[in-house]
């Protein structure tokens, strides 16, 4: 079944990324010259995606803002003949059909995606954690679509982390299927040093079926006192099984500071306008280390 619609959770308060998010939501932090929910947005958008429900929270209006039309700032680009830039602006607002629905509490992931649930109805969907940019030659989100359509189950976008780092994700118990794809029978979230299954995590990604709101709907809360998402999932696991797909594409963790740092500098240097210049910037920078 095509996968027509995304859900994406950004109702979280970028505690780690303070003072910058005491204002500013953290997903409208700049990678060069588009926030990082621009980016989210775009890569659902290229996987066939053509409705985008983000959860948002209490002082997240920028967020609506961005996909919002501004005609008073594109009338002033295309008077002083700045088309380009101009149509660049007006596109933001047309690239998907994108809703907004607020978590009115903070109760967790969980919580926050079945808040999408009378949006999505009984089809499935994808979900983009709005901390992960991920920058890839194929979407990732279309990696996981293509995966979901071929087995029929829900999918999660996995890499393989230290085991020392496993305890700050989470943990699956897989077995291969071939290069890159697993079968996953359970999972933990934020698991214990016992409780490592593997350490192969779910990094921001997943294609899910309907039937993780009624999981939700009844989910007891987990690590922290939220509703985990991890939780319903490893339900839908144990039960029906899921797939994990080592995906291509390299991860930014937009609610740390140095992965913040990381995206504009690895980004940046790919950019058609700064590219050159940072590079050549950064030699000589590194010469001073």
């Amino acid at each position: 079944m095509k996968i027509r619609k995304a859900v994406i959770p950004a109702a979280g308060l970028g505690t780690r990324v303070l003072p910058a998010t005491k204002v500013m939501p953290k997903e409208m932090l700049p990678i060069v010259d588009k926030p990082a929910i621009q980016y989210i947005v775009e890569e659902a958008v290229a996987a066939g995606i053509t409705d985008v429900l983000i959860v948002t929270g209490r002082g997240k209006g920028l967020i609506e803002d961005h996909f919002d039309n501004a005609y008073e700032l594109e009338d002033v680009l295309r008077r002083k003949g700045r088309e380009d830039v101009a149509d660049e602006v007006a596109a933001i607002a047309h690239m998907a059909n994108v809703h907004f629905v607020r978590q009115h509490k903070p109760l967790g992931l969980g919580h926050a995606v079945l808040a999408a649930r009378s949006f999505v109805g009984e089809e499935p969907f994808a979900v983009l954690y709005g901390d992960d940019v991920i920058v890839s030659r194929e979407s990732v989100t279309g990696q996981l679509c293509r995966r979901f359509e071929e087995y029929g189950k829900g999918v999660v976008g996995v890499k393989e982390v230290p085991r020392e780092e496993v305890g700050k994700y989470c943990t699956l118990a897989v077995s291969p299927l071939k290069e890159g794809e697993f079968a996953v029978s359970d999972m933990i979230e934020k698991p214990t040093e016992e409780q490592i299954l593997s350490c192969w995590s779910i990094l921001g990604r997943c294609v899910l079926p309907a039937r993780i709101f009624e999981v939700l709907a009844h989910q007891a809360p987990g690590r922290g006192g939220e509703i985990q998402l991890t939780d319903a999932m490893a339900v839908l696991a144990r039960e029906e099984g899921m797939i994990a797909v080592d995906f291509e594409g390299k991860r930014y963790d937009m609610g740390n500071k140095l992965g913040v740092l990381q995206a504009q500098i690895e980004v940046g240097l790919t950019h058609p306008e700064v590219g050159q210049g940072l590079r050549a910037y950064l030699k000589e920078l590194a010469k001073t280390l």
